[in-house]
């Protein structure tokens, strides 16, 4: 029943995907978002995964990989942390990433990324890494990140597709488009770099106020909105040479 529905899903609401090549002709900066171990890694929380789960392994896997060739060649990467302090609830989730835990750290594999000179790290405690980019000055952590590399295209990847990839794709393209992210053109969301979580509507049914959230579905919807609110969904993302200097 699924599988039918996804099929006409596909069918009905099509995302057109793109192959992008990267060579540092055009700034461009990482965005990874909350590729932590209360979303990524089994029976790390509530939110994680309760077993292996293909879609999330493979999102980890190619955000190393990608995160890799940015700090080789130190492009500009930025990478949110979803860290929560425990008397602040996110209705409708159960307690997550609690600041502290290890929830709220970034996965094994990407744990190194804290001590790169052209890795920003910055923690959040709201699904949109826009809005949790906000400090108590009224100055954003991503908007000053942006501006500072005068970063022109952005490549999104993270965790979950449908929810804080999407929510902070949003606002970077509705903050492109009055001009507050200058000179930002292009945001790209990598699709198997992105993942989100699976629950059927099987085992939603036997949870109190639980939403029924099945995988694939999901993920679609995700690349979807984000494609229809103006960002480039790419299905591969390559290097080129760098020019000489």
């Amino acid at each position: 029943m699924v599988s039918r529905s996804i099929d006409l899903l596909k069918e009905e609401l099509p995302v057109e995907q793109e192959y992008l090549v990267l060579s540092g002709d055009v700034t461009t900066g990482l965005v990874l978002v909350d590729i932590v171990n209360g979303f990524c890694t089994v029976g790390a929380g509530n939110l994680a995964p309760r077993e292996p789960n293909k879609q999330i392994s493979v999102m980890v896997e190619e955000s190393v990989n990608l995160a890799k060739v940015f700090c080789d060649r130190k492009w500009p990467v930025l990478a949110f942390i979803d860290s929560h302090h425990p008397d602040v609830p996110e209705h409708p989730y159960p307690p997550h990433c609690i600041i502290g835990t290890d929830e709220s750290k970034l996965v094994p594999d990407l744990e190194w990324l804290e001590n790169e000179p052209n890795v920003t790290i910055r923690r959040k405690d709201c699904i949109d890494g826009f809005i949790g980019s906000i400090q108590k000055g009224g100055s954003n952590v991503f908007v000053d990140w942006v501006k500072n590399n005068q970063i022109k295209a952005l490549l999104v990847v993270g965790i979950c597709t449908d929810i804080c990839v999407q929510d902070f794709v949003s606002s970077a393209m509705s903050a492109r488009n009055r001009g507050f992210l200058s000179p930002l053109e292009d945001v790209f969301v990598y699709s198997r770099g992105c993942a989100t979580f699976d629950l059927p509507a099987c085992i939603a049914i036997n949870i109190k106020d639980a939403i029924a959230h099945p995988q694939e579905l999901m993920h679609h919807i995700g690349l979807y909105t984000a494609k229809s609110r103006g960002a480039r969904v790419v299905s591969e993302v390559s290097f080129g040479s760098l020019k000489k200097t």
